[in-house]
């Protein structure tokens, strides 16, 4: 096999590497020193890979390695200590955003970045971030937490625009995770953590291994398995506390959990093969197997005030009657802390085999708990090589087919169907299937690259290609008792199971899309220092049109150690399949209450009496201009950026059902009187953005202390304002696209390694954002519910001991100094009804410092 396929010349998009910030870790956890050898990245550009300091456009890359040495062992969390404007964050109580969070770069929504996958386009997750705290509200993108750090080689972040080059998603940039493929060797380890605390116990075991695959060719295997406990920082609600001291002894201590949710039986495998065909050809093939389940909490149902399930409208018990006969069931006042105790509810439910009470099932109340199985699974296969003779000789071609699945599947326990009303054939039990989510995506590619000699200092690289794409989105009806409207509905009882109400038959159904793409992109040095490039794409999809993107690169080199950079480009985002047909029923949290809320696709008859229409996809133009220094050891760039996304897509506010919106959807909508006392949301193109930064990079190496050191300083400014707010966007949510992420953050790492030992020591400061919880208006600020929050800062370190070539100990901690996350205002309506510490939106673990200990053994 020919050196430039080992390089990764075809991978799509076979670019440069800048080499920043941080990328040294790879020789801390290891005696051979690398910083000698030149770092290439598979994104950004198609030409071959040239000197680390030579990319019109900015790219970190991080060693799999380092990715290694943080105490998380959630890829997501490695990615934000290693990149500044990379940011995500825990998700309690979001359903299954709680388990495959959503993320941002540049301060853009989770899916407005493109994730690849050793070059090629990874499928999305079937979950969709229905509470994204504000920026990813609705987000649908890939699930990132899958891919675990040992089979990973580099992870290749482009920080620019980059739709032209790639397709829909990569308005923000593209995250490429490149796997291992050594056809030797490999490790295992063994990793134990815990949070300060002393919960979240979390237990890792990983290894790699590198074959021979004939000859010429290799088989690189790469498996992780994890356990991880829930956390809890709760509090005990006051409204749970007042009925435990009325005498009510069903209620629990903590009523509800409000924490991290608890990881179980988390298996993951990839593979990653190549095989040497001769006469400069190879074949490859690389994918993955992904399953896991995770529990979490919702929010705690008190018997005496939750609507639709314990009381009426008027705060009264809420009494069925099971023969539909509601005027032969009594009204009762609530005035004891367990209703069973108050004589009238004796009388007049207790011994009246027609009356029904939830006090009867769960005197104390409730607490649903939602369970999510979610598969993952992904194949690539491919050719690539050179043509010899003809027009195209000397031209490189990579042909590849991919498909990707990701399944979740949701089961509620300890909740009810309350319209079901009491225990019998049709209510069971106390837990419900509730369906699935299932997003299945394939692709073809054919691409070509060649040089052209035209007479310029170096040949014009040349790529051409086509991709062929079908996504499609299926909704799984989940069981009878999960979604059935029982013989109480007609009687204040809500409908579904409660928490997250199963989907019905009629909510079931498979929705597909196809798209066609040819791109055309062109680079060369006119001049021995000036190298420009450009790069046109044509897309069509069959559910909106058609969209052609360009995009027009340029570097300078001033003199041999300092140069410039610029880049401009359009861009697009498609909205997802899901986004335009997902249903969805769900308790949110709307002005401190709990009320059901059902999302609906933007063109059903329940929406479009709120004024939803069908989606179209979001535009960008960004503008990016940048400096590259580059003197021995010392390393610097700086990159100002303005991105402009119009028509940006999400979740629309939770919307009230009027009387008169009921009665305009009579006969268009089943039952539609059912719907009051609720809320509905769906997805809309609803408002404009202007995100504007700067990222500074720096690394520096030098000898001290008697072995080698490493300095990395990476910041990021990103500064977001909406400029075109629809009828959608509330002032509140406003604020949380433009203050909830800090715009400042920056990071300082320093690395140490001698003989034996390495350390790594990093300093993360996060500047002021705007701190909320839920979806709570802004007007409820005053009652505690959100606040702003000044600068703070954390600390990470890990220390490693190599016993000999094989055997390696570490130890470290993320948030060495356990920094408290801005506790919410204890005399504040939030502080009781949350049970939680801490506002859910900070920019760092709420759970406080976590520490492990790691034994790793190479062969």
């Amino acid at each position: 096999m020919s050196t430039k396929f080992r390089t990764g010349t075809l991978a799509l998009a076979v670019g440069l590497a800048l080499g920043t910030a941080p990328s040294f870790a790879a020789e801390s956890d290891s005696k051979v020193k690398t910083k000698d050898i030149e770092r290439i990245a598979v994104v950004g550009s198609r030409s071959a890979p040239r000197s680390v300091a030579e990319s019109p456009v900015p790219i970190d890359i991080i060693g799999g390695d380092e990715l290694g040495k943080n105490a998380s062992s959630d890829m997501l969390d490695m990615l934000q200590a290693a990149v500044p404007s990379f940011n995500v964050r825990q998700q309690p109580i979001s359903d299954a955003a709680s388990f495959i969070r959503p993320v941002n770069l540049r301060g853009l929504s989770s899916d407005s970045t493109l994730i690849l996958l050793n070059g090629k386009r990874r499928h999305r997750a079937s979950v969709i971030a229905f509470q994204g705290g504000g920026v990813n509200d609705g987000a649908q993108g890939p699930d990132i937490s899958v891919i675990p750090s040992i089979a990973l080689k580099q992870v290749e972040v482009l920080r620019d625009g980059a739709a032209a080059q790639y397709g829909s998603d990569a308005i923000a940039g593209v995250m490429n995770f490149v796997l291992k493929d050594d056809a030797d060797g490999g490790s295992i380890s063994v990793k134990q953590g815990a949070y300060y605390e002393g919960d979240g116990d979390t237990t890792i075991v990983d290894g790699n291994i590198g074959l021979p695959f004939t000859k010429d060719g290799f088989v690189n295997l790469s498996f992780q398995y994890k356990d991880a406990d829930a956390t809890s920082r709760s509090v005990q609600r006051p409204d749970a506390q007042a009925l435990i001291d009325a005498g009510n002894t069903s209620v629990a201590t903590p009523a509800m959990t409000w924490g991290n949710p608890e990881i179980k039986d988390d298996i993951t495998l990839f593979a990653n093969v190549g095989l040497d065909l001769g006469n400069d050809k190879e074949f490859y093939m690389f994918g993955n197997y992904s399953n896991r389940t995770g529990t979490g909490g919702y929010y705690y149902r008190s018997p005496h005030n939750r609507g639709g399930v314990f009381t009426d409208g008027n705060g009264d018990l809420l009494v069925g009657a099971m023969d539909g006969n509601a005027d032969a069931c009594p009204n009762i006042p609530i005035t004891a802390g367990d209703v069973r105790n108050q004589q009238d509810y004796i009388d007049g439910v207790a011994n009246n085999d027609n009356c029904w009470a939830f006090n009867e099932l769960l005197p104390g109340g409730y607490t649903p708990q939602f369970t999510a199985d979610i598969n993952d699974t992904s194949l690539t296969m491919g050719t690539r090589g050179e043509i010899k003779g003809g027009f195209l000789d000397e031209a490189l071609y990579d042909i590849s087919g991919s498909v990707g699945r990701n399944k979740s599947t949701y089961t509620l326990v300890n909740t009810v169907n309350p319209s079901l009303g009491a225990l019998n054939a049709d209510q069971p039990g106390l837990s419900f299937e509730a369906g699935s989510y299932i997003q299945l995506e394939k692709a073809l590619n054919a691409d070509l690259v060649k040089s052209v000699d035209v007479g310029l200092s170096e040949p014009i690289n040349v790529a051409t290609g086509f991709e062929w794409r079908q996504e499609s989105f299926e909704i799984v009806s989940g069981e009878q008792a999960s979604w059935q409207q029982g013989p109480l509905a007609t009687q204040g009882f809500s409908v579904g199971s409660h928490g997250f109400a199963g989907f019905s038959p009629e909510a079931q159904g498979l929705d597909k899309r196809q798209s066609i793409a040819a791109y055309l992109d062109v680079e060369a040095y006119v001049t021995e220092d000036l190298l420009l490039g450009a790069a046109l794409r044509y897309e069509d999809f069959s559910s909106f049109g058609d969209t052609t993107n360009y995009k027009l690169t340029a570097q300078y080199r001033l003199t041999d150690e300092l140069s410039v950079r610029a880049s401009h480009s359009t861009g697009f985002r498609a909205p997802t399949v899901g986004q335009a047909n997902v249903v969805n029923t769900q308790t949110s949290l709307v002005s401190g209450e709990l009320v059901q809320s059902a999302t609906f696709p933007p063109t059903h008859p329940v929406s479009a009496q709120k004024g939803g229409v069908e989606l179209q996809p979001e535009e960008s133009v960004s503008y990016a201009v940048g400096l590259v220094y580059q003197s021995g050891d010392f390393f610097m760039t700086v990159d100002a950026y303005n991105i402009e996304v119009s028509d940006r897509i999400a979740q629309t506010d939770k919307l009230d059902i009027t009387q008169a919106d009921v009665d305009a959807l009579a006969g268009k909508y089943p039952s539609p009187e059912l719907l009051l006392g609720g809320k509905v949301t769906f997805f809309a193109n609803d408002f404009d953005t202007t995100t504007q930064g700067v990222d500074i990079v720096a690394n520096y190496g030098m000898e001290l202390m008697g072995g080698d050191t490493k300095f990395s300083l990476a910041y990021n400014y990103n500064s977001t304002e909406v400029d075109d707010p629809g009828s959608f966007t509330t002032g509140y949510k406003v604020r949380r696209l433009e203050e909830g992420i800090p715009e400042h953050r920056a990071t300082f790492t320093l690395a140490q390694s001698w003989e034996n030992v390495s350390m790594l020591v990093r300093a993360n400061y996060f500047g002021e954002w705007f701190a909320t919880h839920a979806d709570e208006p802004d007007e409820f600020s005053s009652y505690g519910w959100s606040e702003t929050v000044g600068s703070s800062y954390t600390i990470d370190a890990s220390v490693s001991y190599f016993l000999n070539d094989s055997w390696t100990l570490s130890a470290g901690a993320n948030n060495i100094f356990d920094t408290e996350a801005q506790e919410l205002q204890k005399d504040g309506g939030a502080y009781g009804v949350v049970s939680g510490v801490y506002y859910e939106s900070g920019p760092f673990d709420y759970n406080g410092g976590y520490y492990y200990v790691k034994a790793a053994y190479k062969f």
